[in-house]
């Protein structure tokens, strides 16, 4: 077994292309979630031609604060034949695609074993990063090409139908977005309809603001009831959550609506299946009567969303606060029109969450796919 593990340096080899010709157009980062994702810094004024290329197939990687996030953004380009990025990105590509499939190499940086492995190693790093040298000494199982196809082609089965479920939904939830519009946006000159009124979110929905239990009652062995601390533990429908509290300080339950008040996430959504605590970076918000509407609501707020964040504290990012979550002003629709809408709203919204669902265990058994390299 061990002479079938080779290090990262013997597989692939360090590339240093700039964009001397202005080859590159497009300027790419790399995300915690190991995917590329368009960069938003401001390169008014800069050289570009110091930058260097991506090309497809070839890796990039962030080995800076390794350890803090227990995570190392890495991923395999493979949207544009030729895209630039920072020089700070050490950038590579494997050496020999009949040794190894690029695929596989990438399945193997999505390992969470791999991520915990580099955390443990850039500990005693500056500001907990990682040396080229180290990471490149790090250990990847290569097992025989053939068998290396046999494991991508079943991975990518997943991750295509994946794919295909959340373009349904992406769909899905603009068909929802569009028809709560047309049933419920008001011409600012118009008069509302009999029995309907403007109200502060409080009237129709109550919202629990969460609070951090001390750091000793929380742990990692399953004691006590599980904690959310924020979009890290979000599934794409429900949350997994990886901490429990034995002194819950607040909580939701099955069916609220999870809804990120901080940081750069804010405004991101789940919903909870099952009681959770929930720590301060949360809010679960639920209809006031009926939790069979909390679709309504989660609709109501995304449809609202802009003006929330638009009213959002906080400098750098924003912050959501209890006040602002109950105080912004909401349509709210007299019973029939709103039974008229769940007519069609629900149907969308169980599709949506019937996918939601296949999603999350599609995901786990891409871990599972993923933690089975080895074997």
């Amino acid at each position: 077994m061990k002479s079938s593990y080779k290090t990262i340096e013997e597989l692939v080899v360090r590339i240093d292309e700039r964009n001397s010709s202005n080859e590159a157009g497009v300027l790419l980062g790399v995300s915690i979630d190991k995917c590329f994702i368009p960069s938003v810094a401001n390169t008014i004024g800069t050289d570009l031609t110091k930058y260097k290329l991506i090309r497809k197939d070839d890796f990039a990687v962030s080995l800076m604060q390794v350890s803090r996030d227990s995570r190392i953004p890495i991923a395999r380009q493979t949207q544009y034949e030729v895209a630039m990025m920072s020089p700070a990105y050490p950038i590579f590509r494997v050496k020999n695609p009949n040794e190894i499939l690029p695929e596989y190499l990438e399945m193997w940086f999505k390992r969470d074993e791999f991520d915990r492995e580099a955390a443990f190693i850039a500990v005693g790093g500056v500001r907990g990063s990682m040396p080229w040298n180290e990471f490149a000494q790090m250990q990847v199982y290569v097992p025989n090409i053939k068998q290396q196809k046999k494991i991508v082609d079943v991975y990518r089965i997943v991750e295509e139908r994946i794919e295909l479920k959340r373009k349904i939904n992406d769909n899905l939830e603009a068909t929802l977005s569009t028809l709560y519009k047309e049933f419920f946006t008001i011409p600012p000159s118009a008069e509302l309809p009999f029995g309907w009124k403007i109200a502060p979110f409080s009237d129709i929905a109550t919202v629990i603001m969460g609070q951090s239990p001390e750091s000793e009652d929380c742990n990692n062995d399953g004691s006590g009831k599980p904690l959310l601390n924020g979009p890290t533990e979000f599934g794409f429908y429900s949350p997994r959550p990886v901490q429990w509290t034995t002194n819950s300080k607040k909580c939701c339950i099955d069916g609220d609506l999870l809804f990120c008040v901080r940081g750069s996430t804010t405004g991101r959504m789940n919903w909870a299946n099952q009681t959770y605590a929930i720590g301060r970076g949360l809010a679960a918000i639920r209809h006031k009567t009926d939790s069979k509407l909390n679709w309504f609501i989660k609709a109501m707020i995304a449809n609202s969303l802009q003006e929330i964040l638009a009213a959002a504290t906080g400098s750098t990012f924003p912050n959501v606060g209890k006040d602002l979550l109950n105080g912004f002003q909401v349509v709210i629709p007299d019973g029939n029109t709103l039974q008229k809408f769940s007519l069609q709203g629900h149907t969308i919204s169980c599709l949506i969450t019937e996918n939601a669902k296949e999603i999350d265990a599609l995901l786990i058994l891409q871990k599972t796919l993923l933690s089975k390299l080895t074997i």
